[in-house]
């Protein structure tokens, strides 16, 4: 194995963004925040935009079950707001401008929250797998996640027949540790009191309302 390839689920794969295809030219940040394109998510690395494949009907369930929790969950307790791709995050100054599929921004860093991106990390970064995107959520932004501060990510593969989901949290040392899932929950560190059965990840038909209503203690 080169030292350029990491092995997951059994599989040499080699790290790297693994676009569609690439926008033509060189951008700034900032041209990049201009530029309008409607075929599907953008992200902007080095430079160069990377335009990614339309997402699958799997991603797309999962995706709008966390949005509907989560946000539901942060109206009701006043934590934050929650938002979904396409929305670029510049966590860190001259970093990669990524389009994580959900975020999560805690009330006291609403000033992050620009027009056009969000200025600064956000508190919770959430990427849900497709088949094209394993070694760049597992590997590439995790570790440019983990380098900008980003306190909690959140990484669900929606893959069938895979159904993982790897929760990490950022240590004082600056390093993620992985956010160990007991009888079957996980208990964020940056969410206070908000916990996650991985059952209703894989359910065929999620219900948001029934698991906000289970978090909240019946008091819905």
């Amino acid at each position: 194995m080169t030292q350029a390839e990491v092995l997951i689920d059994g599989k040499r794969l080699i790290p790297s963004d693994s676009p569609e295809y690439l926008a033509s030219g060189p951008m700034s940040f900032e041209e990049f925040l201009d530029w309008e394109y409607e075929g599907g998510l953008t992200e902007w690395v080095d430079g160069e935009v990377f335009v990614y494949v339309t997402n699958n009907y799997e991603h797309q369930v999962m995706l709008d079950f966390l949005h509907r929790l989560l946000g539901d969950w942060a109206e009701l307790t006043g934590a934050g707001r929650v938002i979904t791709a396409p929305y670029a995050i510049e966590s860190a100054h001259g970093g990669a401008g990524r389009e994580p599929d959900l975020i999560f921004v805690a009330t006291e860093h609403q000033d992050r929250l620009q027009s056009r991106h969000l200025r600064g990390a956000p508190d919770l970064a959430i990427e849900i797998v497709s088949p094209e995107s394993v070694a760049r959520d597992r590997v590439t932004k995790l570790r440019e996640y983990e380098r900008s501060g980003v306190p909690e990510y959140w990484v669900i593969d929606s893959r069938p027949r895979m159904r993982r989901a790897y929760f990490y949290s950022l240590q004082p040392s600056g390093s993620y540790e992985e956010i160990e899932v007991a009888d079957g929950r996980m208990w964020s560190r940056v969410l206070e009191g908000f916990w996650l059965k991985l059952e209703w990840l894989w359910a065929a038909d999620p219900k948001p309302l029934a698991a906000l209503r289970e978090i909240m203690g019946g008091s819905l």
